[in-house]
């Protein structure tokens, strides 16, 4: 097995730990062979002014804390501000534009050239992280799209319980501007090794997000490449209604045993047909990416199986076009996006039992565990800083092995999360390691204790 391990070091641990720091504690106990940060920097602020650290994963992730602390907290309120001079000729003639450097960015913004300087020094390769459909692109919480770029739902309305704030992968303007974006850091950062593109897919965390995309720009899309949009809008709505107002029990259970959703699709076309061209649009965003920065590296960040099956990421199609692909073993959003999905397909189907019932039948089709059950309802919540994750590292072990599979040659990477206990982090990476054959990105720094950090050095 060929150690390569990367680790995402966010702009704060530098401003706060300083940048000899962090990357003595990573080398002396992590031994990674590179980092990954963004182009911010950050700074305390309230919650009427500034986005909770640690993100708040729509509302559930309050129980996460931070094992680093930053200016001497485990959760805070915070801003954010570019960390260089934005080119603006790359932008001329877009929607978005990039934020203004401001007095924090003059005071604080050269750590970021500094911290990859000296990685580099140090023998270690540098990346950076960006947002694929986030407008600026710099911080998961911080932007967003307008309205006249945002995904739609079949009936033309605005899915209000997403996690994400992806923007459409079919405007022009999205596109345009995460394009300029790369440009924009690959000439203010001319040393880095290339990019990491998150969430280049539309991300699946509730049921009805998993219906996303039909609007306006996936129209004119659809129409240029021949699918027929109106069909895929009226089978999309006939197939939401079916699972929400008609699914019984017994059907779980079937296609929880591997049954049942084939026949579903089979009987909506214009379903699968959506789902072909939401893998098309995926594909079509992430080649004019690559074609906007030949010269660097580029890995994208995707879900795991069988959610990709939803999300649009074509392993196969996308692998030949990037450097490598990431993996997330996000474990602790999983038992969240079980608990949203079993809900709402509670909600609207009368009789379809408890969440007692219906959660681990979603866990099962998530392929979360082979006997969800054994967890009982924290299968369907999202752990706080102390519990285990309910995922079994089998299952993140198969979610890996079918990606390697599916995207060879193009190296394939498990991406662990730090957070979480110790001993149940220190599990779950030593299964990443396994799987992806010395492969891993690590996310985050923050969530990395120094116990943690001595864990992955002594891994593999």
């Amino acid at each position: 097995m060929q150690r390569q391990v990367g680790l995402v070091v966010f702009p704060e641990f530098f401003l706060n730990e300083g940048v000899d720091q962090v990357l003595d504690n990573i080398q002396r106990r992590a031994k990674p062979a590179a980092i990954a940060t963004s182009p911010y920097v950050m700074r305390p602020s309230d919650a009427a002014n500034g986005g909770r650290e640690p993100p708040i994963d729509g509302g559930l992730g309050t129980v996460r804390l931070l094992d680093r602390p930053l200016w001497g907290k485990r959760e805070l309120f915070v801003q954010t501000s570019v960390s260089y001079a934005p080119n603006k000729a790359h932008y001329a003639g877009l929607r978005y534009q990039p934020p203004a450097p401001d007095a924090h960015t003059k005071a604080e913004g050269g750590i970021i050239a500094s911290a990859l300087t000296k990685a580099k020094a140090r023998g270690l390769k540098t990346y950076m992280q960006v947002q694929a459909a986030i407008p600026p692109g710099y911080r998961v919480q911080f932007g967003g799209p307008k309205p006249e770029d945002e995904p739609l739902s079949f009936d033309g309305s605005r899915v209000t319980d997403r996690l994400d704030k992806n923007g459409s992968l079919a405007s022009v303007e999205i596109l345009g501007y995460t394009s300029a974006l790369l440009k924009d850091l690959a000439e203010a950062y001319p040393d880095i090794d290339g990019f990491h593109i998150d969430w280049p897919e539309y991300p699946p965390y509730t049921l009805d997000s998993a219906f996303l995309d039909f609007s306006d720009s996936v129209a004119r899309a659809a129409d240029r490449l021949g699918y027929d949009f109106e069909g895929m809008k009226r089978d999309a709505a006939a197939f939401h209604a079916r699972i929400n107002t008609r699914l019984t029990l017994a059907e779980l259970q079937a296609a929880a045993a591997g049954n049942g959703i084939a026949a579903w699709l089979a009987e909506y076309p214009g379903v699968t047909a959506a789902l072909n061209l939401r893998r098309k649009l995926v594909l079509d965003f992430v080649a004019r990416l690559r074609q906007a920065v030949p010269g660097k590296e580029m890995l994208l960040r995707s879900f795991p199986p069988p959610w990709t099956a939803i999300s649009g990421f074509d392993f196969p199609a996308l692998a030949p076009k990037v450097d490598g692909i990431a993996v997330k073993l996000f474990t602790m959003h999983w038992p969240m996006m079980v608990g949203s999905w079993s809900k709402r397909l509670l909600r609207d189907n009368p009789g379809l039992g408890t969440l007692g019932q219906v959660a681990p039948l979603v866990a099962k089709i998530f392929d979360l565990c082979d006997a969800p059950e054994k967890f009982g309802l924290a299968i369907a919540e999202y752990p706080d800083s102390d519990r285990p994750h309910p995922v079994d590292t089998a299952a993140q072990t198969r979610k890996i092995v079918a990606a390697v599979k599916a995207a060879a040659p193009t190296p394939v990477s498990a991406m662990a999360h730090g957070f979480g206990p110790v001993a149940d982090f220190g599990a779950r990476f030593d299964a990443a390691m396994k799987a992806a054959n010395g492969k891993v990105w690590i996310n985050r720094y923050g969530y990395l204790a120094d116990a943690k950090l001595d864990l992955i050095g002594a891994g593999g």
